[in-house]
């Protein structure tokens, strides 16, 4: 019999989509994850049967001692062999309608990420995950937070003092107790969506083979072998792994023939074509464009004019010849011949792959590559592994922190025909086999928790079929005050304390000095939440001395709960930094950390000033944009501090380390710029979805954005917005004139029939009258000077639309704008349907007439030419046309207009209708076009610019961060690690494919004989005048003279200046020059300025020489 507690969960609610805008609920209705109980607590229990029990501690189960739990025993409902789990009364419901299955709001990035066909086997799989150590609660979190459906957490051992150092649902009261059933609640919780249980018995047989995955951890050989072939007998798929200190394995078997959907879960490639030839087989594409296939892809057509019978056709096997050509074989030498056009896009078609059986893999063993330097390990680790069980069966225990004696026994186990294994990484491997470090359990639980998900959704590729990771590198060397081959047992020995574990790997001294550490955390998101997890298992800050600090000014919102663990239902819509703050205190109550909701950058430099960065011994980013990860960067580049950088985007991962005087800053290499969508395809001649959505999201800011701020700040200040619009070309003073006078004059609703009539207008103008200008224009004949046919390739002829409100997406696009339209002049919209459709009926739009001397723009220059002209590009007289705008303005009074209500996109909230009116727009247009639509999740998704994320990533980026975190710690200031110790980590989950390198060294750069690079600088210490400074400057170069010194935007000095001028500000102190010219006095906290010369040598050559900074 096998026993399986379930426990209502703590936030068990309706997983709906919910409003984003949600009021802060009681904290009675959500109660927080439940504390260990005292031995006069009882609280009821529901066990899988549905029956109440009582609780009371210290009962046992099964002749084991549960901790803080009574269970009844009940028979285990098990079928045949192909028998799933019970899904009929699971939380949320179970149905064919994906929609039914999957909560898109709460797991939208991570649809983004593995695409709705995987989410919904998610939402119907069953796990059961063995051993509640730091790697299993590791997976168990990240498989939960994923949306499995049904999560089986297992365990038959009791915490130790050891584990805390790692399993964070573990608290110091929980020692002496089972594991699983004292972490189910704070489990349970994370996704109320999924179906969580308990079992504590030893497992069997029958009860294995009910689930469609097993995750084994922290278990014996005996037990590895037994319960793999358990799974092979019963068709399961079953995934193991481990960790010690710095080391630690995956291993899974998928069977054989296991079927993989989807290769690499990278978007399909989709592009045009110039010529298919039918004889060869060889395909072009349009203009030589990069086509992005690999030799074994599949493609098919679309849209091919005279080779016809190509189109629709079953997915092509290819081989590629060059960037822009491929190859399809003979299919296609019977068909017509080729005459123009066609589109072609990737198929992905599944494949398969079989695992060898445990057993037999243990022998011959397939590795996957973790660090390319070290090709050796792989083997040598398996080997060590295996010795490993085996002394844990023979003696009981695991080999001594810094124990010779165990390290020679360990040695006597490894199997015999293994290649000779270097003493060194023996004796490594056994004095790490005790420790416990919640890095590495980040690292590998993540990337085994994304193995998981691709068991069970047949997405992406498995791992063939061994990893083997190691971090040697994290072991401080001389270069520290923390020698770990110094390291004696006694440095080590356990102290009943939670830091047991890792003190077993770096000592005592070490771990009390990452009690003193203060570091700097900029971001709460995903990875922000996994960073405070880490660092306060490590004990990091958590002694006298130390404070982590984190700064994140973002609202938590539905969406991110999928993946910011520290967040739950009853947090949305309060301060990311401070929830996340309170709530990693619950994993380590030493941890002393400060919650601030700043964003850094410029304006906040009075609150992130000199003292604040002078505490600290470290940054670690979390952020979200290249701008604040660049200027995070500069600060750290001038107080001189390590800057541990990373991010995620899907499966795909990467850290960076950046260290004073050794390496180059993360602003040293910059990314090359998004490829932008030509204006005139925006605006004319659009041939994707991709093209349609951003015109969508651009006439969302044109009528519903754009025109209240600026009728706004005509409203606030008449006279100053009639001064800025001077200032401006004639074609944009008309451009914003007419805007305002729409807004406030012209287009201003009288009521809410008034809103459904405008977007009746709205829907006439975009999506016919525009069309049929544009058929006008370029007729569906039309050719162009060279013979050619003008619409042809890319551009793609349109129709006109005619109204019709059964049609949904045409429905949607006036219902979804009368109500913004009606929202910006603060009118109470009509929200009946069939009132909607009547008055939009009412509507008969003038019939159209083409206008005359209409110029459509062809080229990108055209558009962008046009767009800088503005309304005047129309106008013969535009002087005249500002005139009679302005006195049309004039005639308004102001003080008794009412002011706008903005609407600010957001993408989020269903119920405000940004998406709904996005999507449509979109999709008419798309129409228009005959570009197929766009479901609103593939619409949020580009109009929102949302970047795909999933936990599994998040966890492993940040577990690879904290372990450089350890490299970078000493007993007083930074220590001289060497660069080959720090190591720079791309990974892609999917594929799976690891690679790390050691970071890039800062350039070096020389000025007359003296090298320096971006860590260096010249100071100079005031209060000086300029001319002081200067000639301080010169002396500190060796002579070279200063032609120019600026700061910012503001230039102080140059050799061009007028001459009585130069010779006045010369004289002056250079804070005062600074601020005349920045019109403003300095923040009392700035005392010092950043300045940059220009220079030249004393032969008259330029120089480039260090920054200035000037204290004050």
């Amino acid at each position: 019999m096998t026993t399986i507690l379930e426990l209502t969960s703590a936030n068990k609610t309706n997983n709906k989509a919910t409003n984003n805008k949600l009021q802060r609920e009681g904290e009675n209705e959500y109660p927080p994850a439940k504390r260990s109980k005292t031995d006069d607590e009882e609280e009821p229990t529901v066990v899988g049967n549905g029956t109440i029990v009582g609780a009371p501690k210290q009962q046992t189960l099964s002749g084991v001692n549960s901790g803080n739990v009574n269970v009844e025993t009940t028979k285990n409902t098990e079928g045949q062999d192909g028998e799933k789990m019970d899904t009929s009364n699971n939380a949320g419901g179970v149905g064919g309608n994906s929609d039914e299955l999957l909560d898109k709001n709460l797991y939208s990035r991570q649809i983004y990420t593995l695409g709705e066909s995987a989410m919904v086997n998610l939402r119907t799989a069953s796990v059961l995950i063995s051993g509640l150590g730091s790697v299993g609660v590791e997976i168990a979190k990240n498989l939960i937070l994923g949306g499995v459906r049904h999560v089986t957490i297992h365990d038959t051992k009791l915490a130790k003092w050891s584990d805390l150092s790692a399993q964070y649902y573990l608290r110091d009261a929980d020692v002496g107790h089972n594991r699983a059933t004292s972490c189910y609640e704070r489990l349970a919780e994370l996704n109320d969506s999924v179906n969580v249980q308990v079992s504590t018995d030893e497992l069997t047989e029958e009860f294995v083979k009910t689930f469609d995955l097993v995750v084994l951890t922290d278990a014996a050989r005996t037990a590895q072998r037994q319960i793999a072939a358990w799974t092979r007998a019963h068709n399961r798929r079953i995934l193991i792994t481990d960790a010690r200190g710095v080391f630690s394995y995956i291993f899974n078997d998928f069977g054989d023939n296991f079927r993989i959907d989807d290769a690499t879960g990278e978007q399909v490639r989709e592009f045009f074509i110039e010529h298919i030839d039918k004889t060869t087989g060889e395909v072009t594409t349009l203009e030589n464009l990069f086509h992005g296939l690999e030799d074994g892809d599949h493609v098919t057509f679309s849209e091919v004019k005279g080779l016809t019978e190509i189109n629709g056709c079953e997915p092509l096997k290819i081989t590629v010849k060059n960037a822009s050509k491929f190859n399809i074989g003979d299919f296609a030498v019977s068909f017509s011949d080729y005459k123009e056009g066609g589109r072609c896009r990737q198929v992905k078609v599944p494949t398969s792959v079989s695992h060898v059986p445990f057993e037999k893999s243990l022998v011959e063993p397939e590795f996957g590559i973790w660090d390319y330097a070290k090709f050796e390990y792989p083997s040598q680790l398996h080997a060590l592994w295996t010795a490993l069980y085996a002394f844990e069966e023979k003696y009981g225990r695991s080999p001594a922190p810094r124990s010779t004696q165990d390290a020679a026994l360990l040695k006597e186990l490894i199997p015999s025909g293994t290649e000779e294994i270097p003493e060194k990484l023996i004796e490594l491997f056994s004095f790490s086999a005790s420790g416990n470090l919640v890095t590495v359990s980040s690292v590998v639980g993540g990337i085994a928790a994304q193995e998981a998900m691709k068991g069970v959704t047949h997405h992406m590729t498995p791992l063939k079929q061994w990893l083997h990771l190691d971090h040697v590198e994290v072991l401080p060397g001389d270069w520290t005050s923390f020698d770990n081959s110094k390291l004696s047992e006694t440095d080590c020995q356990p102290r009943q304390s939670r830091y047991d574990g890792q003190a077993a790997v770096f000592g005592w001294p070490y771990q009390e000095c990452l009690f003193r550490q203060r570091w700097f955390v900029v971001g709460a998101g995903a990875i922000g939440c996994e960073l405070l997890k880490n660092l306060s298992m490590m004990g990091v800050a958590c002694g006298e001395g130390g404070l982590i600090k984190i700064t994140d000014m973002d609202q938590i919102e539905i969406s991110n709960l999928n993946r910011q663990f520290l967040f739950r239902r009853r947090d949305v819509g309060g301060k990311k930094s401070e929830c996340a703050a309170r709530a990693v205190t619950a994993f380590n109550s030493d941890v002393r950390i400060e919650a601030l909701a700043e964003r850094v950058g410029l304006e906040t430099e009075h609150i992130f000033n000199d003292e604040f960065f002078g505490e600290l011994n470290g940054v670690a980013n979390a952020l979200d944009n290249v701008d604040a990860r660049r200027y995070m960067d500069r600060r750290c580049v001038y107080y001189r501090l390590p800057l541990l950088e990373s991010g995620t985007m899907g499966t795909k991962g990467n850290t960076q380390v950046v260290y004073p005087y050794l390496t180059e800053s993360y602003s040293s290499s910059v990314d090359p710029p998004e490829k932008e969508i030509p204006v005139c395809t925006l605006k004319n001649f659009p041939n994707e979805i991709q093209h349609t959505i951003q015109w969508a999201r651009e006439q969302f800011e044109t009528f519903f954005a754009q025109p209240g701020e600026m009728a706004n700040k005509f409203l606030s200040d008449e006279r100053g917005f009639n001064e800025h619009v001077d200032k401006l070309i004639s074609g944009q003073q008309i451009d914003i004139l007419q805007k305002v006078k729409d807004a406030l004059i012209d287009a201003r609703p009288s009521s809410a029939e008034d809103c459904i009539r405008w977007a009746r207008n709205q829907f006439q103008e975009l999506y016919h009258n525009n069309i049929a200008q544009m058929l006008h224009s370029f007729p569906p004949d039309q050719l162009t000077d060279s013979g050619a046919k003008f619409w042809s390739g890319a551009k793609r002829c349109p129709h006109v639309l005619n109204f019709d409100p059964s049609k949904e997406e045409h429905f949607n696009f006036v219902f979804a704008a009368s109500i913004l339209i009606a929202e910006l002049y603060g009118v109470q919209p009509i929200l009946d349907r069939e009132e909607v459709i009547r008055v939009a009926l009412s509507v008969n739009p003038e019939p159209f007439e083409p206008k005359s001397g209409v110029k459509i723009a062809v080229t990108d220059a055209e558009a962008k030419e046009q767009n800088e002209r503005g309304a005047s590009s129309m106008i013969v007289d535009d002087d005249a046309a500002i005139e009679a705008l302005k006195l049309k303005l004039a005639t308004l009074n102001v003080k008794s207009t009412s002011k706008l209500n903005c609407v600010d996109f957001e993408k989020d909230d269903d119920s405000n209708h940004h998406m709904e009116f996005i999507t449509a727009a979109s999709n008419l247009r798309a129409e228009n076009y005959d570009i197929l639509p766009a479901d609103r999740m593939r619409t949020k998704q580009i109009a929102g610019k949302i970047i795909p994320a999933i936990a599994t990533t998040t966890a492993a980026v940040a577990g690879l961060v904290c372990i450089e975190l350890y490299k970078v710690v000493d007993a007083n200031g930074i220590p001289k690690t060497p660069m080959e110790r720090f190591k720079n980590t791309f990974l892609n989950l999917s594929m799976p494919f690891f690679s790390s390198a050691e970071p890039i060294g800062a350039p070096k750069k020389t000025y007359m004989d003296r090298e320096f690079t971006l860590w260096d600088r010249i100071d100079v210490q005031g209060p000086l005048t300029l001319q002081e400074f200067i000639d301080n400057v010169q002396n500190q170069t060796g002579g070279c003279e200063v032609s120019m010194l600026s700061a910012g935007a503001c230039l102080l000095f140059s050799f061009f200046m007028n001459a009585g001028k130069k010779q006045e500000r010369l004289k002056t102190e250079v804070k005062a020059v600074y601020e005349e010219l920045l019109k403003k006095s300095l923040h009392p906290s700035v005392h010092a300025l950043v300045l940059e010369p220009m220079m030249s040598d004393p032969d008259g050559e330029d120089v480039e020489v260090p920054y200035i900074r000037y204290s004050f």
